[in-house]
């Protein structure tokens, strides 16, 4: 059975672990890389950790037993709080196509609605068709918002946007 817990200083090296894995398997779904996360010392880790265990930011793993199967992280808009940033959202290729997405995002859904946000908002590269229409799936509708991908300036992200009241 897949547990959702909550990223906290105690799985710090867990955290890092599924991140990192995230990266390698899917680069060009995140803002950062595998290059740059790979040079994070352990107390930019432990940072990472209690800024998504607070009030302003929520991070959950999904774990299958002892393995790290999915992340996903949220951030309340610093200067409207009423928006929160779905962010770092990833599941192991073993474990697509099991709902693990849909808890992650219910999670951090239902977090978000708790603290006062009317929409969950997100960015998508243009090359993720399989992201964007479990997106869509859920709710989503791209807000025709977009910005170049600042990784690799050929893809372009795709904002989308979710109502949560």
């Amino acid at each position: 059975m897949i547990m959702l817990d909550p990223i906290t200083v105690q799985n710090v090296p867990l955290f890092r672990e599924v991140r990192l894995r995230a990266l390698q398997d899917t680069p060009s779904a995140f803002g950062s890389t595998y290059e740059r996360e790979l040079q994070l010392t352990d107390a930019d880790w432990l940072e990472r950790a209690l800024s998504w265990n607070g009030e302003r930011g929520i991070g959950f793993l999904a774990m299958d037993g002892s393995v790290g199967c999915g992340i996903a992280g949220s951030l309340l808009d610093e200067d409207d709080r009423t928006r929160a940033q779905l962010i770092s959202m990833w599941t192991a290729p073993t474990h697509r196509q099991q709902g693990i997405g849909r808890l992650l995002v219910n999670e951090i859904a239902g977090w978000a609605r708790l603290r006062g946000a009317d929409l969950l908002q997100l960015m998508v590269t243009s090359s993720n068709d399989a992201a964007r229409m479990f997106y869509q799936r859920l709710g989503f509708a791209r807000t025709g918002r977009t910005e170049p991908y600042p990784n690799d300036p050929r893809l372009i992200e795709y904002e989308m946007s979710r109502v949560l009241r």
